[in-house]
Order: structure tokens, then C-alpha cells, then sequence
């Protein structure tokens, strides 16, 4: 309460320090314009220009939306925010990506109980230059204080891609064929998904976020790498005229749920265990939880983000067209008929 009465502020909204956030970002939103882009941020709407980077026959539009998960609770725990902008970015333009559509454009909902400068200011410049480095444009968005429905300290992130595609051009696994050969492209590591078994092993078992990793980064560090985006090594395959029948982004669920998502009814992949290296992070959460290997392999994307599969006669181009462009991959497996993922052994 003040002399005049209630305020918005006293309410828990406060106004200006948003307008101040608004003001600072725009800088690293600037920075994500494409031609596309008909409007500068504040406006009501974003608005983008359909066919600004040149003539399309077909054209259709993809879209997609997600979050990050329980993520933010590890990043509350740790004071990492920096990186929760690509994993945003990332989980929607990854999925978008499997389409064969190119990102046009994202949308962000910033959500929480009462707006932290400086933490809203490092997501958000971290969802655009992770834009920037797709050649996505960030266009708008919505900074939301809700008191009463976050916690006090509360976050809540979600993201919009849209992208397009020529209608002949789409990627949508029909002609995937038993025999085909599935490529993987490394993860970063637990990437925004399995991050509440990940927690619960980490300050249950193996002594909290502060702990030391395999690797020599803490648990909070490891946790908080953020996802990786797959828009320029598969932009690359696609460039290079690599006949590319499906892709699947490795999510909630794993190799397990996600790799087969796009085959045809009647297929399914075997998959061979150590032909890729699995990193050691998973291997620690595994033995400190007691975790069994088909719930590893149904929760965590286990080293691989995204698979790609393509004639088995194309497998070595595609390597090496990748490689050519300094993008890691390796061959993980085969199509074969009958659904679902089996596990052979490399050595069986």
C-alpha cells in the first residue's frame, strides 16, 4: 500500500524493471534479424516475411514448441542460467530440424513470481544468440510475473519455432527401407531430458551439484551443458544433396522411443552397443542409482542427439561430408523389419 493505495508493484509486478529487461535485450535480439523481419521487438505481434529469403513452389510450414524441464530446478540450485537459452532454442528447432525444414522464427514465454533482472537478461541473450547461430530470428516473446503461481525464485521456460520446407523436399520417413544405415550425432551430454532421474541420483548418491564428475566439472556444471543444436551439420548433409529418409531427435525416452518415431510401420533399428562411445557421465549415474540398462536407454539419449538414416550405399558420403564440415558422426546401426530398437553387443 502507498498514500494513493495498492499498486501493481506492491502486488508483486513490477513494470518498469521489465521495461528495462526489454530495453536491454534488445541488442542480442537485433542481432538474430534475417530478412524476413518486417518489425522491431515491442510491437504486438512479430511479423515475418514469407518468402524473403527467395521463391518457393510449395512451401510449408513447421512448427513446434517445448521447454526445458526440470533443468531449471539445476540451474536454480546452481546460479547457472547462461546456457537454459539453448536448451530452449534447441528442444523446439531440434524437433523442426527432423522435417528437413529450415527455422524462420522463435517465440519465448519467460514466466516467474517476481522478474530478476539480470537473470532474465542472461536467458534471454542466451535464446538469441543460440537463434543466431541457427540463422533463426527471435521476434517476440512474453516476459510474464505471475505471483501466487510460481514460488518465490520460480521459473518457467517455453519456446515457439516455425520453419518451412518445399512440400517435395519434406523429410517424413516414408522411404525409409530395412537395410538402411542409421548415423548418430553426438549429444553434449544428458541434453533437457531425464533431468529429474538425473537429479534425484546426483543429490541422492553421489553427493550433490557441487560434487566432482568424471570429467572434472562438477555434477552442476555437467548437468547444466546445454543441449546441442543440429541445424548446420544436418543443413550441411542436405546441402550436399545426401538423401536423407529420417531424422530423430533423441528426447524423453531415449534411442528407445525416439530413433523409430519416423519409420514406417514394420520397421525398427538394431543398434549396436559400442559403436559409439557412451560418456562416462552416464555410466556414473547408471552405477550410483542402480539404474538398469534398458531404463538408461529409455530415459537418457546416452551420448547420441540425433540420428540420421539414409541408404546404406550413402552412409560414407554423409560421413564424410560431415566431417569435411568439422561435424562428429559415427555409424550406430541398421534398419531392420520388425518394430522397436534391439541392443547387439559390438564384440558379440
Amino acid at each position: 500500500m502507498t498514500d494513493q493505495g495498492a499498486t501493481y508493484k506492491a502486488a508483486g509486478v513490477d513494470i518498469e524493471k521489465g521495461a528495462r529487461v526489454v530495453e536491454r535485450i534488445k541488442p542480442h535480439v537485433g542481432a538474430t534479424r534475417t530478412p524476413g523481419v518486417l518489425d522491431e521487438l515491442g510491437g504486438f505481434g512479430g511479423m515475418f516475411r514469407l518468402f524473403a529469403q527467395g521463391p518457393m513452389k510449395d512451401p510449408v510450414l513447421v512448427s513446434g514448441t517445448d521447454g526445458v524441464g526440470t533443468k531449471l530446478l539445476v540451474a536454480e540450485a546452481t546460479g547457472r542460467y547462461d546456457g537454459l537459452g539453448q536448451d530452449l532454442v534447441a528442444m523446439c528447432a531440434n524437433d523442426v530440424l527432423c522435417t528437413g525444414a529450415r527455422p524462420l522464427f522463435f517465440l519465448d514465454y519467460y514466466a516467474t513470481a517476481g522478474l530478476d533482472e539480470e537473470r532474465a537478461v542472461a536467458v534471454i541473450a542466451s535464446i538469441a544468440q543460440a537463434c543466431k547461430d541457427i540463422g533463426c530470428a527471435l521476434i517476440g516473446g512474453e516476459i510474464a510475473e505471475m505471483p501466487g503461481v510460481y514460488p518465490e525464485g520460480g521459473l518457467d521456460l517455453a519456446g515457439f519455432c516455425v520453419g518451412v520446407a518445399e512440400r517435395e523436399a519434406l523429410i517424413d520417413g516414408n522411404e525409409v527401407a530395412a537395410g538402411h544405415a542409421i548415423l548418430g550425432l553426438p549429444s553434449t551430454g544428458v541434453h533437457s531430458n531425464g533431468l529429474s532421474l538425473a537429479r534425484k541420483i546426483v543429490t541422492e548418491h553421489l553427493g550433490g551439484y557441487a560434487q566432482k564428475a568424471p570429467s572434472g566439472q562438477t555434477w552442476g556444471e555437467v548437468l547444466c551443458t546445454p543441449t546441442a543444436l543440429y541445424e548446420r551439420p544436418v543443413r550441411c548433409l542436405l546441402d550436399e544433396g545426401v538423401p536423407v529418409h529420417a531424422l530423430s531427435h533423441i528426447t524423453g525416452g531415449g534411442l528407445t522411443e525416439n530413433l523409430c518415431r519416423p519409420f514406417p510401420s514394420g520397421l525398427g533399428a538394431d543398434l549396436v552397443v559400442g559403436s559409439w562411445t557412451v560418456p562416462a557421465l552416464f555410466g556414473a549415474l547408471a552405477a550410483a542409482g542402480g539404474v538398469h540398462d534398458d531404463e538408461m536407454r529409455r530415459t537418457f539419449n546416452l551420448g547420441i542427439g540425433l540420428c540420421v538414416t539414409l541408404p546404406a550405399d550413402e552412409a560414407e558420403r554423409a560421413l564424410a561430408v560431415l566431417a569435411a564440415q568439422g561435424h562428429e558422426a559415427v555409424r550406430i546401426g541398421t534398419v531392420t523389419p520388425g518394430a522397436g530398437v534391439r541392443y547387439t553387443d559390438k564384440n558379440a
